[in-house]
Order: structure tokens, then C-alpha cells, then sequence
């Protein structure tokens, strides 16, 4: 019996053996060039395993599996083949023909499901390692830019903001970016720092865009476009990769300054079962200089003429737009006035100013600001690090993944505020499992602001520190100077004549005295002092390590059902908001939410598989809100012999949950407090202003009062209502009607309905893909900026019975907004105004000449707003109207030389933002680059430059004015 056992035992050993041996050789090439094809993927039919080309398009593939079998060899940009492997240790050249066009690629975000761009039901925009490699731009990030319809807005060197159709900001909360299915958007910000925690582009495989709303798949957030980047996997990419880049930034603010770029890639698998890989990229520079020293809230345009701003004549109270401190005014202080502190002075420590005091103005008077360039260093970096460990029990399809990202870096932010981000890190920790049906995964995003601070916060609390004494210095110049003109002689009359002399005198007087003076050690101890304090009534810093939970999981019955295609999913999360109260009103411990949400496709062929139906529905469901439903259809035909021809039409749905800081923001940003409208967050912030008046004290108002975030919403008016009030106050007819209430409801998801046609086609080697949309926006989050008076209510409901002198009965609220005794406050809701959008985009691309690629693009973009409904609303559209783009390339001029040119033009549009409103001018941007290949050293070469004309454009008012970068590059097996 054992000698059976033993013979059994010996032929399958000699069996398993035998199959271990089957090895196969080969090389993949170019079948019109000859050309080695490096990167190519081999994988066994029917089985997930494989490898790739070496950059010598050479491969070796052992596999325990007796011949006959097939390998499939792919790449995309190439008609993927099949070749019989019949026998041991075989040897093969494989060739490839190079697709048509981009059209005959495959995608997978459109529907979750592999399918040809030419029969995706939706838009779809792609990026993948040959246009990786040949692109002109500094970085494949900077690169998406050329993608017909997408913008890229700059905010940084290192912060970049994809968006589409529309609603650009640098806070993007409506754009979702997934990386390896992770969304990487800041926990507590809700929108992703560019490619921050991205990846190396040594380890992107993919890179595809959806454009619109595509809730129906991705649920909440999916709602202005959706941005996908895969990496590549360590089982079929193996080996050591590295780069390096060099160049220089060249602008006239911050002149020409280095910079670095490198990275590595190492993946191995170790066996059939066992593969891991891992990166590192750093890159280190220095931001765009944002140097706009213009007053917005004090310009006069000149008249015929739009574009010109002068500053209003005699100003001595301002807020330049990249200087911060400014905003530390005498209104803001006990004083009042500049009378008011020369007043005080004269009754406590110079009382020579007694008889001056009455020649001196009751001027508002502002603090000297800093400069955003003194308040930062402008240092940008970043360090990305990628881990990834892939096993597959049984040698197929069936794979389980552990993923580690780990991002930090120095960058600039805007938002309603400037921020320097200064280490900022994140981490993300991912477990998956996966097969061709089906994937499970969870996550975490974890964040820590590290040494981030406001900008405008460091310089106004650094000089809020000693305005008593600045105001006081600028006080007593002022009569000093008063004084020396009576002294000669002069009168009253001309004192107030050297008013605008005086003041300009005081300031330099008080600036040289007291003011601290960037580059001393005094000034830097101040400004770390202050950027290191997370009390923003004293200091600036940027405080937080709030996280995200995440859970989704997906799965297709295609092998279990015939009659159709149908996929089944779902999706969890959950909010750890964790700011120690210094943002949102978590002082006392953590505040946690959830959100979740599951959906259904259905997607079915007709008509000899032209016609192609798509369903799609989807339930979600969060914390403070009623569950929300988003359904898509789509239907697509196929024409011609060969399927050469598309056309779409599609109708779906995107929602967009109010962020975290929609619903839980407790935060004095200076100019205003925001107040997020959950309901459980209404009476967490609290404040507790000083009434200016000391009127209000004689008639018993309270000398301090505390005012909760829910008066903001409950008992307050419309900022253009009190201006309105204002006005005709100085007018000397005050009008109490024009106080408008402004109890706006509490925010909650806004929702788009988006309705898309489109044609794709093939003829040769030339392609078209057009497409058109509207889109009908509903409950469109915004914010509105309301006034709360420190005592009273605003339906005029208490009346205080003053005397006939003052006025007679007056309602306490009137007489708070008569005295400037009331509050900002900046408010989320939702606008009750009719918005749509509508736009188009048309791209033609060919080979001509051979082998050079032609591109061409247009996009259009239209926005309708009836600002009469909601005068208080601004809906940031900020996207040009017009956009054009223009590529031509040729990766092979002669042998191994190739180069790629790409143009942009947009014209000009209005940006409007929490930070400044403004014109944004037309450009035009022109990037290029060529690249030589030394096969024997499996490396490439590349030089470029990227708005090569030099002409500087600003992405947005209030950044850096953006140069010209140019760059060079070494690129071991690419």
C-alpha cells in the first residue's frame, strides 16, 4: 500500500514538474517600424498571469501549464493578438498594429465595465503611458490640461485643480479624484490637493476623465466630473524604473529659481502568487509670487474704459488683496477714529495734544499690512510614497491587495483666505479584494495639517499685537505734524488742506517706529510664533487630523446572467472631524458622520449589438439630509460596417452632499464668521463681541453680548440689504424698509439633471468625437453673507422708548445697526435660483505624413444665472467660454527622436470666489518638448518647456502670476 502512495505521490510530483518547465521567450514589435515595443503585457488566457516587455521589448514567462495554451499580448495603443504557445521553451516575435485612433482604446470608468471609448455611452477623456511619455508639460498632471474640455487651474507650483464644465475653484468639492479606486480628497477640506497623495508617473498605467455628473456609479460628489488614475500592477510590470528632472521657474516676480523632480519604481513578483512594488517621487521648487497689491473693496473704474482701476483718492483705511494685516483698523478698536485715539491720548499720557485734538479728522485709519512674499518662503515640495503588496491564492483572476500611500509637502491654497501649507501629510491605508466580477475594498484617509497657517491671520494678529501702540504713534504724528503747521503760521483751514501729507507722514512714522520689519530676527520670531498658535484670535495656525472611513464593493452577474449585464454595488463612509475647535466646532471631542448609499446597472445589447441600452439607479443616504435617488439612462448605436461610427444620448444625475465645512465650520475668518448649518452645530459656536457704541451701554444694551451661530441663520439681514440702508443713511434720509431679513434655510445637497448627446466615428486614420450638454442645477450650494445686530431682533418686534430728541420708539435692532453695532456672518444655504449650463466640445485627430499626430479642439461653456432672483448669490461659473487646443507630435522624426508641441487658447471670463472677484484675461500657452531614446542604455531623454511664450497669466485672481517653466529629464526604463 505505501509503495502505491509513493508512486502516486512520485507521478504528480513529476507532473507538477513537468509543468513548471513550460518557458516561454520572445520579443513583441512594431509591426510597420520593427521597432521593440517596450511595456507590452503577457498574459495566459484564461489565467492571471503574465509579464511585460523589458525596454528592448524582450520577455520570459514561465508558466505551470503543459502546452497547448495562448498568450494574449496587448498595450494599449495597439489591436491586441493571440499567439499558440504548442510547445517547451518556445520562441516567438509577436507583432503589433498600432490602433486607428485613441477612439479603439478600451475603458473601464465609463460604465464599470471594459468597453471601447468609441461605444461609451458617456464622454470620456484618456491618458495612458505613450501620452505619458510624450507629453509637453513638466509633469503627466500638468499634462491632463490637454484634454479636450478640461481645465487646470493653477494655484501653486505643486497644487493643481482639475476641473470640467464649469464651477472652478481651487476648493473643488464638486471634481472627485481616484487613485486606485481611493478617493484622495483632504478629509477635512473635501476636495484633493492636486497630486499630493497621487502617484509617481513612473507607476501610472491609466489616467481616464469623466466629465458631468456621474452619481448613478461614483454616488455623492460625482457631480462636475470624476477622475480616475490606475497604477500599474507589480504581476505584469516588473523591474526598476527611475527618473530625474531638473529646470528652472522664470517669472518677473519671483524671478528664475530651480527645481527637482525624481522618483523610482521597484516591483518584483516573486512567484506566481506573490508580487509587491513600491515608489518614491520627490520633487522640490518655488512657488509663483502672488504680488496683487490692489484694493478691490476701493476701486472706481474708469469711466469707457472696464479694465482700468484706479484706487479711491485720500484712502487711509484699505485691503490690498496679497497683503495681510491690513485689515486691523480703528473702526475695529474702542478708539473709533483717529480723533478718538488722539482723544485718549491727550486725556491720559500727552495732554499737549488737548488743544490739537479738535483739528484732528474722524478718519477710519488701517494698519501697514505685510506682503504675502513676507509672511511665506515660497519653498514648494513634495514626497510621495507608494507601497503595494498584491497575493493570489490560487494563481488566477482572484487577487488580494494591501495598499499604502503616503504624501507631504509645502504648498499655497486659496480659499476664502491664503494658507501657506507647510508639511502637510496625509496616509492612506487600503485593503482589497478582487477578480474580473467583483472587488471589496476599504480604506482610510488620514491627514495632519502640520505647520499650515492662514496667511491673512499671521498678519493681522501679528499686527493686532501692538495696534495700540502703532495707532497711538500714528495719532500723535499726525498732530505733531498738525502742530508744526500752526506753529508757522498756518490755520486750521490748512491743516485739514495737508490732510492726505499728514496721514502719509503718520504711517511712515508709525511704520518706522513700530511695525516690525521683515528679514529681522524680531519679525521671523513673530511670525513663528503667531503661525505656530492654532488660537485665531491670537494666532494662525491651520489645525487638523480629521479622517475618513470608507467602504465600497462591486460586482458583475455577466458570468451568472446572459440576458444582460448587471452589476450590483454599494458604498459606506464615515466623517472623524477633528480640528480641536480651531475650524470646525469640535472643541470638545471628534464629530462623526456617516453616509452611505447602493446601486444597481443594467446594460443590454440589441439589434446585432449595435444598439446598446444602458440603466443605471442609485440610493444614498447621510446624516442631516433625506436619502437621495440617481437614476442615468443612455443609449448608444453603432453604424457602418465595422461599428466605425457612434451615436449617444444620455440622460442622468449628480448630487452633491454640503461638505464638512458646509455643515460643521465654527471659524472668525476676520472679514466674517462661518457657520456651518447642521442643526447639531447651530449653538456649538458661540461669540462674544464688544458693542462699539457707547450709546448702546447708556440705553442698558449690554456692554458684551454672545451671539450663536444660529442667529446667523434665524435672526439676521442680507449684507446687500444693509448696504442698501447704508446708503441712503449717508443720503440723510435713512430708510429702515430697505433692511431685508436674511433667514436662509439650512444647506442640503444640491442636484444637477444633465442631459448629453454625442458622435464618435473612424474614418482611417482620421477620428472625430463630438458632444453636447445642458444641465439644470437645483438647491446649488453657495454662500450668502448676513449681518446680525448685537442686541435686538430683526423683525423690529422690541421697541425701546427713546426720548423725542433721539428719535422717539426705535426697535432695538435699528438702533444696533444705526450704532455699527452688528457682525458679519458668512452663511451655507442653498440658492433658490434658476442656474443651467450648457457647452459642447468638438476634437478631431489624425496621422498624417506618416507618422505625425494632429489635434485639434474646440469646447464651448455658457452659463445662465438670473442674478435679479438672488442678487446676494454668486455661483462662481469661473470656466472661459471659448477654448481651443492644438497638438502635433511624432514619436519617431528619425530613429528614436520624436517631439510633441501642444497649444492652448481660452478667452477671457470672470472668476468669482470667497477671496476676490476679477477678470481673468485670454491666453494663449505654449508647451513643447522632444525626447531622444538610447535603446543600449534603456533610457530617455527629454527637454522642454511649458508656456514657452513667456506671456505670464494668472489661473485665478490672487495667486501667482504664472511663468515659464522649463525643464530636462532622464528616464531609466520608462
Amino acid at each position: 500500500m505505501m509503495k502505491k502512495l509513493l508512486s502516486v505521490f512520485f507521478v504528480l510530483f513529476i507532473s507538477v514538474s513537468m509543468l513548471a518547465q513550460t518557458s516561454i521567450t520572445g520579443s513583441v514589435i512594431e509591426a510597420k517600424t520593427g521597432q521593440p515595443i517596450p511595456g507590452a503585457n503577457i498574459k495566459v488566457v484564461g489565467k492571471s498571469i503574465g509579464t511585460t516587455t523589458d525596454f528592448d521589448g524582450n520577455f520570459s514567462l514561465k508558466i505551470a501549464q503543459n502546452p497547448p495554451f495562448s498568450i494574449e499580448v496587448s498595450l494599449i495603443g495597439y489591436s491586441s493578438t493571440e499567439v499558440e504557445i504548442t510547445k517547451d521553451d518556445q520562441k516567438i516575435t509577436i507583432s503589433l498594429e498600432e490602433s486607428a485612433t485613441a477612439l479603439d482604446e478600451v475603458v473601464v470608468s465609463a460604465s464599470r465595465t471594459p468597453e471601447r471609448i468609441l461605444e461609451s455611452p458617456v464622454t470620456i477623456e484618456r491618458m495612458d503611458v505613450r501620452e505619458i511619455k510624450n507629453t509637453s508639460s513638466p509633469t503627466f498632471y500638468d499634462g491632463l490640461e490637454n484634454l479636450k474640455g478640461v481645465d487646470v487651474n493653477t494655484n501653486s507650483l505643486t497644487f493643481k485643480s482639475v476641473n470640467t464644465r464649469g464651477f472652478a475653484t481651487f476648493a473643488n468639492t464638486r471634481f472627485m479624484q481616484l487613485v486606485d479606486g481611493m478617493d484622495n480628497s483632504s478629509p477635512a477640506l473635501n476636495f484633493n490637493l492636486g497630486n499630493l497623495l497621487g502617484m509617481s508617473e513612473l507607476d501610472v498605467n491609466t489616467v481616464e476623465l469623466l466629465p458631468g455628473a456621474s452619481s448613478a456609479l461614483y454616488g455623492a460628489n460625482a457631480f462636475n466630473g470624476i477622475l480616475f488614475m490606475t497604477s500599474k500592477n507589480p504581476f505584469n510590470s516588473e523591474g526598476v524604473s527611475v527618473y530625474g528632472k531638473t529646470g528652472l521657474t522664470s517669472s518677473k516676480d519671483a524671478g528664475d529659481n530651480n527645481f527637482v523632480d525624481a522618483g523610482i519604481r521597484m516591483a518584483h513578483k516573486f512567484s506566481d502568487k506573490f508580487a509587491a512594488k513600491a515608489s518614491f517621487s520627490f520633487l522640490k521648487g518655488t512657488e509663483w509670487y502672488a504680488t496683487d497689491y490692489k484694493d478691490y473693496d476701493h476701486l472706481n473704474s474708469v469711466p469707457g474704459e472696464s479694465s482700468i482701476i484706479v484706487p479711491e483718492t485720500g484712502q487711509t483705511a484699505f485691503d490690498r488683496l496679497n497683503v495681510y494685516g491690513d485689515e486691523v483698523k480703528l473702526s475695529e478698536t474702542p478708539f473709533g477714529d483717529l480723533q478718538g485715539v488722539a482723544g485718549y491720548l491727550a486725556s491720559t499720557t500727552n495732554p499737549e495734544l488737548g488743544p490739537l485734538v479738535a483739528l484732528i479728522p474722524k478718519d477710519n485709519v488701517s494698519r501697514t499690512g505685510y506682503r504675502e512674499r513676507d509672511l511665506t518662503d515660497y519653498q514648494a515640495e513634495s514626497a510621495k510614497v507608494d507601497i503595494a503588496l498584491h497575493y493570489k491564492p490560487f494563481e488566477d483572476d482572484l487577487e488580494f491587495i494591501y495598499n499604502a500611500k503616503f504624501g507631504k509637502g509645502n504648498t499655497i491654497y486659496q480659499g476664502a483666505n491664503r494658507y501657506s501649507i507647510k508639511n502637510f501629510f496625509m496616509q492612506q491605508h487600503k485593503i482589497e479584494v478582487r477578480n474580473d466580477d467583483f472587488f471589496v475594498r476599504a480604506y482610510m484617509t488620514d491627514e495632519d495639517a502640520g505647520d499650515s497657517y492662514d496667511m491673512r491671520f499671521a498678519g493681522i494678529n501679528m499686527n493686532k499685537a501692538d495696534a495700540s501702540q502703532w495707532f497711538g504713534t500714528y495719532a500723535g504724528a499726525y498732530a505733531s505734524g498738525a502742530g508744526q503747521i500752526l506753529q508757522g503760521g498756518g490755520s486750521p483751514a490748512d491743516v485739514a488742506a495737508a490732510s492726505a501729507q499728514l496721514h502719509a507722514g503718520a504711517r511712515q512714522f508709525a511704520d518706522a517706529t513700530v511695525t516690525l520689519q521683515p528679514g529681522t530676527p524680531e519679525f521671523k520670531a513673530a511670525l513663528d510664533a503667531t503661525a505656530s498658535d492654532p488660537d485665531l484670535a491670537t494666532g494662525a495656525k491651520f489645525q487638523d487630523n480629521t479622517r475618513i472611513y470608507h467602504a465600497d464593493a462591486n460586482y458583475n452577474f455577466h458570468k451568472l446572467v446572459d440576458f444582460a449585464d448587471i452589476q450590483l454595488g454599494g458604498s459606506w463612509r464615515q466623517y472623524s472631524l477633528n480640528s480641536s475647535g480651531t475650524i470646525f466646532t469640535d472643541y470638545d471631542g471628534a464629530i462623526d458622520y456617516n453616509e452611505y448609499g447602493a446601486y444597481t446597472q443594467i446594460q443590454k445589447k440589441y439589434l446585432d449589438d449595435r444598439l446598446k441600452f444602458t440603466g443605471s439607479i442609485r440610493y444614498d443616504k447621510a446624516k442631516n439630509f433625506d436619502g437621495n435617488v440617481s437614476p442615468r439612462i443612455s443609449l448608444s448605436y453603432s453604424l457602418g460596417q465595422g461599428k466605425t461610427r457612434n451615436v449617444r444620448a444620455s440622460f442622468q444625475t449628480g448630487f452633491r452632499n454640503p461638505t464638512t465645512q458646509d455643515q460643521y465650520i465654527g471659524l472668525d475668518a476676520s472679514q466674517a464668521i462661518l457657520v456651518g448649518s447642521a442643526p447639531d452645530n447651530l449653538d456649538r459656536y458661540t461669540s462674544n463681541p464688544k458693542p462699539n457704541s457707547a450709546t448702546a451701554q447708556q440705553l442698558g444694551f449690554p456692554a458684551s453680548v454672545q451671539l450663536t451661530g444660529r442667529s446667523a441663520y434665524e435672526n439676521a439681514y442680507t449684507l446687500a440689504s444693509l448696504r442698501a440702508f447704508g446708503a441712503s443713511a449717508a443720503a440723510g434720509s435713512p430708510n429702515p424698509s430697505l433692511l431685508k431679513v436674511g433667514n436662509f434655510d439650512y444647506v442640503k445637497p444640491e442636484k444637477v439633471t444633465a442631459y448629453e448627446i454625442g458622435y464618435r466615428a473612424v474614418f482611417g486614420m482620421f477620428s472625430l468625437d463630438a458632444s453636447a450638454y445642458y444641465n439644470n442645477y437645483e438647491d446649488f450650494i453657495g454662500n450668502k453673507t448676513v449681518v446680525v445686530p448685537h442686541y435686538g431682533q430683526v423683525d423690529f418686534s422690541d421697541i425701546i422708548p427713546l426720548p423725542a430728541q433721539l428719535g422717539g420708539p426705535t426697535p432695538a435692532a435699528l438702533i444696533a445697526i444705526g450704532n455699527g453695532d452688528w457682525q458679519p456672518f458668512q452663511v451655507y444655504t442653498n440658492s433658490k435660483a434658476d442656474i443651467s449650463s450648457y457647452g459642447g466640445s468638438i476634437g478631431v485627430s489624425s496621422k498624417v505624413a506618416g507618422n505625425y499626430s494632429v489635434g485639434l479642439s474646440y469646447t464651448y461653456a455658457k452659463f445662465d444665472f438670473d442674478q435679479e432672483s438672488d442678487p446676494d448669490y454668486e455661483a462662481g461659473f469661473n470656466t472661459p467660454e471659448n477654448k481651443v487646443k492644438f497638438s502635433i507630435g511624432n514619436t519617431d522624426v528619425i530613429e528614436n527622436l520624436g517631439f510633441n508641441i501642444n497649444v492652448r487658447w481660452s478667452d477671457e471670463y470672470f472668476w468669482q470666489s470667497s477671496f476676490v472677484d476679477a477678470v481673468i484675461d485670454a491666453r494663449t500657452v505654449v508647451d513643447a518638448q522632444i525626447n531622444y531614446t538610447v535603446p543600449k542604455w534603456k533610457s530617455t531623454f527629454k527637454i522642454g518647456g511649458a508656456n514657452l511664450g513667456g506671456k505670464e497669466y494668472l489661473s485665478a485672481p490672487g495667486n501667482g502670476k504664472i511663468g515659464s517653466q522649463y525643464f530636462a529629464s532622464w528616464t531609466i526604463n520608462p
